[in-house]
């Protein structure tokens, strides 16, 4: 039996619905809030860290307290256990239904309330409290529930963001084996978009690991991992960093020779908060495209080496001759608008504004009899030439 069927006999064992008896249960102090929490990772929370800290990352980022609030008016409902995997010590590990965990852990404990601040949740009856002592669980292990939660968090009832998503199908990958086009079937999602995130979480950690790049270290509180995987299909980005072929699965992706691009594509995209350098994204459209053009020549690469806003490099990755069609036409488009509105825009008695349309006139002029000398020269030297 191969490793992929393997995972799929194993997957059929876990049971999302109660034995005759009800489901399992466990005391509170028998479960642990899972570090490798793939939504965590989003928030660039590190793995080492304690359970205090998880309960109060949860608690600031993830709604904890629209779910406690349920649970402390309609009790914890049995027909929603948490899926735990045995850790040392007799511990069980939950690696699905922290929120709801956390929830639990917060009301039945004042003095962690009061630690984590979450000081709007409701104080709770005893019987209450009795009732959430033991929780109904599910004991399985990650490699046997990663396609119930992986179909839940990426295209389900309770998605992820894309980093988070990114987390689940790279572990599920590498970790299990899994290819990449059966994990894409299992959660009901495109195996390009699925391809695309893990590409582009290859790329980060590989970034990460050559010290050129640090999430803890981006412009913006908020890492848009959409960036770096949106941009695997721009030829411009490609091509910069050395890419090979769409539907490769490499771990290091981006070549060595071309890791300090990489470093640099980090840069523009996330900024870096050491050195006091935003990102040139304000917003992914237009910016990120606006990106990827400018990396298509190396006097838009060498411009965005030498500082200058992303909107100057891409003007010189035009190239004169382009900037200057463009400000034609740009210059035409504006005079039929304006003589489109002649008739309700212009009062008689307004001579600035004919002033300001005489020098529009002059500088046409001007230039038509340039472009005239030019061209004439160019005969003339073509002609000595030939």
């Amino acid at each position: 039996m191969g490793k992929t069927e393997e995972t799929m006999k194993k997957a059929a064992e876990v049971k999302t619905a109660p034995p005759d008896g009800g489901y399992d249960r466990k005391k509170l102090d028998e479960l642990l809030l899972d570090a490798q929490n793939p939504r965590l990772a989003e928030l660039g929370i590190p793995s080492n860290v304690t359970q205090f800290d998880l309960v109060k990352a949860l608690w600031e980022e993830m709604a904890v307290e629209e779910v406690a609030m349920s649970i402390a008016y309609s009790g914890y409902f049995d027909y929603e256990p948490l899926f735990v995997e045995p850790a040392p010590g007799g511990k069980f590990i939950v690696i699905e239904g922290n929120r709801r965990f956390a929830a639990v852990k917060l009301l039945v404990d004042a003095d962690l309330r009061k630690r984590v601040k979450a000081t709007k949740l409701p104080p709770i009856s005893k019987e209450r409290a009795d009732s959430l002592a033991e929780l109904p669980v599910i004991v399985t292990t990650r490699e046997n529930s990663w396609r119930y939660l992986g179909f839940k968090h990426v295209n389900g009832p309770a998605t992820w963001g894309s980093y988070s998503k990114a987390q689940y199908i790279a572990h599920v990958h590498n970790d299990y084996g899994v290819p990449l086009e059966e994990i894409a079937l299992q959660i009901g999602d495109y195996n390009s978009t699925v391809l695309r995130m893990y590409r582009g979480l290859m790329i980060v950690e590989q970034a990460e690991e050559a010290k050129v790049f640090k999430r803890s270290d981006i412009a913006k509180n908020k890492f848009h991992f959409n960036y770096i995987y949106t941009g695997m299909d721009y030829p411009g980005i490609i091509n910069f960093l050395g890419l090979r072929n769409k539907g490769a699965t490499d771990r290091k992706p981006v070549p060595t020779s071309k890791v300090k691009n990489l470093g640099d594509l980090m840069v523009w995209l996330y900024g870096r908060d050491s050195s006091d350098t935003q990102s040139l994204i304000r917003s992914q459209n237009p910016d990120l495209k606006t990106l990827d053009t400018v990396l298509l020549t190396d006097a838009g690469v060498k411009a965005l080496r030498d500082g200058l806003p992303l909107s100057v490099a891409h003007d010189i990755s035009q190239g004169d001759e382009r900037i200057f069609r463009q400000a034609l036409q740009q210059a035409k488009q504006a005079l039929q608008k304006a003589h489109g509105t002649l008739t309700t825009g212009y009062a008689s008695g307004e001579d600035d504004i004919l002033r300001l349309a005489e020098d529009v006139d002059s500088l046409a002029h001007a230039l038509v009899e340039a472009m005239e000398a030019k061209k004439a020269k160019d005969r003339r030297d073509a002609r000595k030439k030939g």
